[in-house]
């Protein structure tokens, strides 16, 4: 099972980088492959154990996942693991490290799919490397993220 981290600097303070990163209603605007997402049930906010829909889009491929988060400690870690159907996906997480002038993202992306969905995955979404896709797409959002937070809210150390 693959698993990728890319990090980013942001001069931006780690409680402006975890409000927009756990409020996933704005998952779209950073993100190369999901499009939108919006809570489920009662939730409306990120809190252990509350569930969003996640609708992704590469290419003409479509598909939605329901996603639970696992962590939600503001301004530290946001992490959610993501399902298709009763199928485990991936799990996803956000943490943040103070520096002397905003912040270190750290986006790790780790592969929970069953062997026999590893292997039939290339075939099925078009993508032959998970790894070096999620790489590329994870670096666009961390760039997308940190120019919005640099623009609209940029450190106060």
């Amino acid at each position: 099972m693959g698993e990728v981290t890319v990090e980013q600097t942001v001069a931006a303070a780690p409680e402006v980088l975890y409000a927009l990163v756990s409020d996933v209603t704005r998952m779209g605007e950073w993100s190369p492959e999901t499009t939108s997402c919006r809570w489920l049930g009662a939730a409306t906010k990120a809190t252990p154990g509350a569930k969003f829909r996640g609708t992704n889009r590469d290419g003409w491929r479509r598909w939605f996942t329901t996603c639970t988060v696992i962590t939600a400690d503001a301004d530290q870690r946001f992490a959610f693991d993501v399902d298709l159907g009763p199928l485990p996906v991936s799990r996803w997480t956000y943490d943040f490290a103070p520096t002397g002038n905003g912040c270190v993202v750290t986006e790790t992306w780790h592969d929970r799919r069953a062997a026999w969905m590893l292997r039939v995955s290339p075939i099925v979404m078009g993508v032959p490397d998970r790894e070096q896709h999620n790489r590329d797409s994870m670096r666009m959002t961390l760039d997308r993220l940190r120019s919005f937070a640099e623009t609209a809210a940029p450190s106060t150390g």
